[in-house]
């Protein structure tokens, strides 16, 4: 269901495998009361995963810790960058989707013209192979289903996401990369964190397209990204 990535004093960073529940469902754990009951300590939530969607995931220690990290998220102080494969051509290849999002039918959300509390995303993309192309995605805001809907209204849903229109695949292909974010206090100090976690689910990931993109995305805070109206 996950893998460890770090074990540090006030929280754990995990790497949540794709179509593992974030929250216990039908009488199945969620990642969360797998990791406590694995680990035999209570943990605490700042933020969430998509079902299908895999990668990084923050996992505080106390309430108090919690406290502080619902703070760095709400004030959007933690970074945080996704991948992403989709097939077709997109609407355009870098920039911005900024939009209102409103629930649709079955689940889903769609971005709307308006913009007076919106979704906004950042984004680069490659081709990795004829048809198929990877997607770096910086999420300036937290909504929900945010990067899935970003996409599909680029017109290139998420290669294997049912619900927006993906080409069928062997999972749906987002994954949450790179977490950077300070933490701390006036007592022990203030440390800078930066935890990357190349994904390992999916065929689709494994190509050599994707691998030689990624060393050229190792570190996603230090490129050139798009200027809004791009």
């Amino acid at each position: 269901m996950y893998r460890i990535i770090a074990d540090e004093a006030d929280f754990l960073v995990i790497s949540k495998s794709a179509k593992v529940h974030f929250h216990s469902q039908d009488g199945t754990a969620g990642v969360v009361a797998q990791a406590e009951q694995d680990l035999g300590i209570k943990l605490f939530a700042v933020h969430r995963l998509d079902t299908p969607t895999s990668g990084l995931l923050i996992l505080a220690k106390s309430a108090v810790a919690a406290k502080q990290f619902t703070e760095l998220f709400t004030a959007h102080k933690v970074q945080k960058y996704y991948l992403a494969l989709a097939k077709g051509k997109p609407k355009k290849k870098q920039g911005w989707v900024i939009g209102d999002m409103a629930k649709s039918r079955r689940s889903m959300f769609k971005l709307l013209r308006t913009k007076e509390n919106p979704a906004i995303t950042q984004f680069f993309s490659l081709s990795v192979s004829e048809g198929l192309r990877l997607y770096l995605l910086k999420p300036h805001s937290g909504k929900t289903h945010q990067l899935r809907v970003a996409l599909a209204s680029l017109g290139v849903p998420i290669l294997g996401d049912d619900l927006y229109g993906g080409t069928a695949a062997d999972r749906c292909y987002l994954h949450a990369y790179c977490l950077h974010f300070r933490y701390g206090d006036e007592v022990t100090g203030w440390r800078d964190y930066a935890y990357r976690d190349v994904p390992t689910q999916g065929e689709h990931f494994a190509a050599a397209g994707v691998i030689e993109a990624l060393v050229s995305w190792r570190e996603p805070d230090t490129l050139a990204w798009p200027a809004k109206g791009d």
